[in-house]
């Protein structure tokens, strides 16, 4: 791709980038949430066609001027934003658009489609019926669905945008295993991520782009971290989990024998006041579930909440925000987020009945100043309030999200996967953000699957798995052999 640059409203999101990708190699894409990256690969493409610029493949020049016309150049991509479509079944998402016909063109042979998507299944040890609803899916079996229907293209340049933002340990070893098969076949492999340890393993080659520009292009063996978090950011970042130190205060929230037929049961606990709780265990341990009926969003079939040590009732999510406790959800497009929606609209949302004359009329001045008080402290980048929510970058977008939630002054944040595909130095601002949280005498949950982050940020930590706690650590307790002791069902004696 030579002197790439494309221009949009008020902004010039790529100037004048040249880049190469190599046959039988992970090419890196780094930088920030804005930088350009997801940008420069909607070119390669066919969905960004008013740019300048040349694209070459092979030494071949091509013009991509659709998604037609990427894939018959042999170009797939794996989207960071899951977009399957729910009532469809696996087999026949992996397929859409290039259904599998019986004698009669006119019919799909569902049998024959069932049995190859089976097939893409089991090339990657994924045990999931090709049959299943979509909608029945985790959200990392869904991205697994993902990564099988881009290899189903059998494309020579495969891109996968944040391809482990939503899997387990276990099935990122399995697509780094297909990855170095893939590379041993002499493909392409474009590879966008914010997880240094992913990058340092898998990369060859790490293209790096800042604001719209090239900065450079070098052996993934040839950068250390701390020059690659600099040529992203433009400066060091100091402290990636700027953890304050709190002395915890009286216990806010308490869920005892907390039970969710089949999602988890007797699930114990207390949060305290000034303090941040980490929620570690693998997908499928129960851990958004839990969250999901603390919030509301789900009955209990057993046990009970107290909240400073009164029972309460939570049927809905109204009843949980007149409560004092606010959700930062793990998939913000689809839960977090409207993203039709303004800005300072999705700021609002949940508190407009601060801003209503008399419960009739909304006070449109009020709404806005509090608004841009509470975008300026969370240091929103956008171009003005009335911008779509959809047009700001990753990071900027889970900033509206937490924005949102302050503007009630709430007394407990559940975060779940607070930094899922944000940037390094958009993780430290969010990371400093919950810190400063807590250390207003407020109480937090984080539920993360970066381990890191439960060691880096939390005070305690309980690990659930299978919908069970198996044990609970104190800070100078953690170690990630423990915590992944804990996460795969072994007890908290037993890891000592």
């Amino acid at each position: 791709m030579e002197h790439v640059t494309i221009e949009f409203p008020g902004v010039k999101a790529l100037s004048d980038v040249s880049v190469s990708f190599r046959k039988g190699r992970v090419t890196a894409l780094m930088g920030e949430n804005g930088a350009g990256k997801s940008t420069l690969m909607k070119i390669l493409i066919g969905l960004n066609t008013k740019y300048t610029g040349e694209i070459y493949i092979d030494g071949q020049k091509v013009q991509l001027n659709s998604l037609q016309d990427s894939r018959e150049n042999g170009i797939s991509m794996i989207h960071q934003e899951l977009n399957p479509v729910p009532l469809m079944t696996v087999a026949e998402n992996i397929f859409m658009g290039r259904e599998i016909s019986g004698k009669l063109k006119c019919f799909v042979n569902f049998k024959e489609q069932n049995k190859k998507a089976k097939a893409l299944l089991d090339s990657m040890n994924i045990s999931i019926d090709p049959g299943t609803r979509m909608k029945d899916l985790s959200v990392a079996e869904m991205q697994m669905i993902e990564i099988i229907k881009a290899v189903s293209f059998d494309a020579s340049i495969i891109i996968m945008d944040e391809p482990t933002s939503a899997i387990t340990d276990t099935e990122v070893e399995e697509l780094f295993r297909i990855i170095t098969k893939l590379k041993e076949q002499g493909k392409t492999i474009i590879y966008i991520s914010h997880k240094m340890d992913e990058i340092f393993r898998i990369a060859d080659d790490i293209i790096v782009l800042r604001d719209g520009h090239f900065i450079c292009q070098e052996k993934a063996e040839d950068l250390t971290e701390d020059q690659l978090i600099a040529a992203m950011v433009g400066r060091t970042v100091e402290d990636i989990y700027p953890k304050l130190e709190c002395r915890p205060g009286g216990v806010y929230l308490e869920v005892k024998n907390a039970t969710v037929r089949n999602k988890f049961e007797n699930v114990s606990f207390q949060v305290r006041r000034g303090e941040i709780l980490g929620i570690a265990g693998l997908m499928g341990a129960g851990r958004t579930e839990l969250a999901e009926a603390i919030f509301g969003m789900v009955p209990l079939d057993g046990g009970e909440i107290l909240i400073e040590g009164k029972k309460v009732h939570i049927r809905s999510e109204g009843d949980a925000i007149r409560r004092g406790i606010a959700l930062v959800s793990e998939d913000r497009k689809a839960l977090g987020l409207n993203l039709n929606a303004s800005v300072k609209e999705n700021i609002s949302i949940v508190h407009l009945n601060d801003y209503c004359a008399g419960n009739i009329f909304l006070r449109l001045q009020k709404e806005r100043k509090a608004a841009e008080k509470i975008a300026g402290e969370f240091q929103v980048k956008c171009p003005s309030l009335d911008v779509k929510v959809e047009t700001l970058s990753g990071g900027n977008q889970q900033k509206v999200v937490l924005a949102k939630w302050m503007l009630g002054d709430p007394e407990l944040v559940i975060f779940d996967e607070p930094t899922r595909g944000i940037d390094v130095a958009a993780k430290a601002e969010i990371h400093k953000m919950m810190s400063e949280f807590a250390a207003k005498n407020k109480a937090v949950i984080m539920i993360s699957s970066e381990m890191p982050e439960i060691i880096g940020m939390s005070d305690r930590a309980i690990v659930l798995h299978d919908g069970k706690l198996t044990g609970e650590l104190k800070r100078d307790e953690f170690s990630q052999e423990r915590i992944m002791n804990l996460a795969i069902g072994r007890k908290v004696e037993d890891t000592k």
